[in-house]
């Protein structure tokens, strides 16, 4: 097992393993019902689903863009309902290449749990294999935790408004290049980017097999990304603080740990209308 990445084999010899827990996160932006009813037909054994909009992010917070992290209570109701304990290995998956199993995995390492992995290839990598699958869901013993986020975790508006014209620091956008450069825009009201920021496409941190490319690819890359500036000094975002969380696992896959993650991102960033806009690459 990896720091950050298990592969099918490893997960696959560590099935029966106490302590174990599989999360599914399969989810589509076009159709929110469809990673559900997928898990339903068919999951690794053991699997608990953890939906996106449902239970890792919580709409009724306004202004914080289109997947608000939900507050750490409400986090920690829906651990207690799949039976967390601090002790336990998590393993996250999805069918989208890490896209929605990152901001799970993100979230479990915000509230201090370090024993969290994504499966590399996803849900993908497991079928090809011909590893086993069930349609049994788990029926898991409730637990009551209380959690809490580390706030040096994250950045709000006023550090991103703060950090955009800082040559010390970097904004980094994970999402594809002509959104960034507000060529196209399918979900939010607003096309363009933060001014001030970087575009690296999460995308870029996978191979053409779906898989995420070796510590010292990421590292070679990461570091022609953010030139002398230290992970420490990187804050990450996206259209809704979610396909960010890819960039943040690629980096600690590489060895560079320690950069933030703005949640509300663009979705939120735009919610203000008087918050300044850019488009094109500058």
């Amino acid at each position: 097992m990896t720091v950050v990445l298990i592969t099918v084999d490893e997960l696959r010899a560590r099935l029966a393993e106490p302590g174990l827990r599989i999360a599914d996160v399969r989810f589509d932006l076009a159709d929110t019902a469809k990673g559900e009813a997928a898990y339903r037909a068919a999951h690794l054994p053991g699997a608990i689903y953890a939906h996106l909009d449902r239970d890792l992010s919580d709409h009724a917070l306004i202004g914080l863009g289109r997947h608000p992290l939900p507050a750490a209570e409400t986090f920690a109701r829906w651990l207690s309902q799949v039976g967390y304990t601090p002790d336990q290995a998590w393993v996250v998956h999805d069918d989208a290449t890490g896209a929605f199993a990152a901001r799970l995995w993100w979230m479990l390492r915000a509230i201090g749990h370090r024993d969290v992995r994504v499966l590399d290839g996803g849900y993908a990598a497991w079928v090809a294999a011909y590893a086993p699958l069930t349609a049994v869901v788990p029926n898991l013993a409730p637990t009551s935790i209380d959690v809490r986020y580390d706030a040096s975790a994250s950045a709000d508006f006023a550090d991103v408004e703060a950090l955009r014209n800082d040559a010390s620091q970097r904004l980094v956008d994970a999402r594809a290049t002509p959104r960034f450069r507000g060529e196209v825009e399918p979900l939010d009201p607003v096309a363009g980017h933060v001014p001030g920021a970087i575009n690296r496409p999460f995308a870029d941190n996978l191979d053409a097999s779906g898989r995420f490319k070796s510590p010292d690819a990421l590292r070679a890359e990461w570091s022609r990304v953010l030139g002398d500036v230290s992970p420490a000094r990187v804050v990450h975002m996206c259209g809704s603080g979610v396909t960010a969380c890819h960039n943040l696992l690629a980096m600690e896959h590489a060895g560079l740990s320690g950069s933030r993650l703005f949640l509300p991102s663009w979705s939120g960033w735009v919610a203000d209308r008087s918050r300044a806009v850019a488009t094109g690459d500058a």
